[in-house]
Parts: structure tokens; C-alpha cells; sequence
């Protein structure tokens, strides 16, 4: 009987280490794409273009771990935004919660040779994310051009967002598939 416990203490204890592993991972690849889209693209930008870095990683996080992970590392990514760079706090935090839920539909349907998927997926994120912007930013107050905003912002900043993905997401897979790895030989312990 106390071997019986031990056991199921023992799995326990894995199952929050590996449960821990994938949080300050996750945290800690939230804070580096914040910091690299704020600073290091916010200084070398095109034109005032960044890619969105947050995006790309809510997208990477919802097509690989499904739509829990994918609204969780979204409403994160958002939070952050909000809390540095608007005056109140949750248009950012719901717009990449909405995001990262929808991606992680496309979970079953993802696998991790294809980079077609994440790349038309990201387009497509994009184009609705600036579009939100669009209308809850300018188009609400009277600033209707969209079509100087579509080619201005819209078209060069997906762009630059998706051959940022090409490279990025090969990056966020290797670790998923080392997270994964972990998890499998801590289980297997």
C-alpha cells in the first residue's frame, strides 16, 4: 500500500514538474519576443513596420498545443501590450486571446513539417488583428482611409510578419519538440 502512494506521489511531482518546465518556457518566450518586437524591431524598423513577434508566437502556441495554450499564451502576450503600451487594459489582451483560440481549431490539422499552414494562418491573423485595429482605432473616430491604412500598414506589416514566421517558427517547434521530449522521459521516469 505505501509503495502504491509513493508512486502516485511520484507522478504527481513529474507531472508538475513538466507542467512548471512548460510554463517559464512559455513566459520565457513570451517576455524575449515583447522584448526583441519592442526594442531591437522597434529601432531597425521598415518604414515604421515591425513584424508582430506576439502574434507569431500565439499563433506558433495555438496550432501546436491546441486552443487552451493558444488563448492562455494570447492573453499573456496581450496583457503585456496593454500594460506597456495602451492607457487601459484589454483590447490587446482580447483581440490575442481570440486569435490564439481560433488557431488552436486548426490543431488537428497541423503537422510539424508544414510551414504553409502556420504562414497562410499567420497572414490570415494579421490582416484580422490590424483590421480590429482599423475600426476601433481610427475608424471610429472619423479617419476612414483605408486604403492609404491597407497599403501603408496593413500589407507591408503582414508581409514582414510572415517571412519573420518562416524563420521563427522553425525555432518555436524545436522547442516544442523538446518540451515534448522532456515530458516523455520525465513520464517514463
Amino acid at each position: 500500500m505505501s509503495s502504491k502512494k509513493r508512486s502516485e506521489s511520484k507522478d504527481i511531482t513529474n507531472l508538475k514538474v513538466i507542467y512548471m518546465r512548460r510554463v517559464i518556457t512559455l513566459a520565457i518566450l513570451i517576455f524575449v519576443c515583447f522584448l526583441l518586437q519592442s526594442t531591437l524591431f522597434g529601432m531597425h524598423d521598415l518604414d515604421g513596420i515591425t513584424p508582430n513577434l506576439m502574434l507569431i508566437l500565439t499563433m506558433s502556441f495555438g496550432l501546436m498545443r491546441g486552443r487552451k495554450e493558444g488563448m492562455l499564451t494570447g492573453f499573456f502576450c496581450g496583457f503585456l501590450t496593454d500594460c506597456f503600451f495602451m492607457q487601459i487594459m484589454g483590447p490587446f489582451m482580447f483581440l490575442y486571446m481570440i486569435i490564439g483560440y481560433m488557431n488552436g481549431f486548426f490543431h488537428k490539422n497541423y503537422m510539424v513539417e508544414d510551414v504553409m499552414l502556420p504562414l497562410f494562418v499567420v497572414i490570415a491573423d494579421e490582416f484580422i488583428f490590424n483590421m480590429s485595429i482599423y475600426v476601433f482605432s481610427f475608424m471610429l473616430m472619423n479617419r476612414l482611409d483605408l486604403k492609404g491604412y491597407f497599403f501603408g500598414i496593413i500589407l507591408p506589416e503582414t508581409l514582414y510578419t510572415a517571412i519573420i514566421t518562416v524563420v521563427l517558427y522553425k525555432i518555436f517547434v524545436f522547442i516544442n519538440k523538446h518540451l515534448k521530449e522532456k515530458n516523455k522521459e520525465k513520464k517514463n521516469a
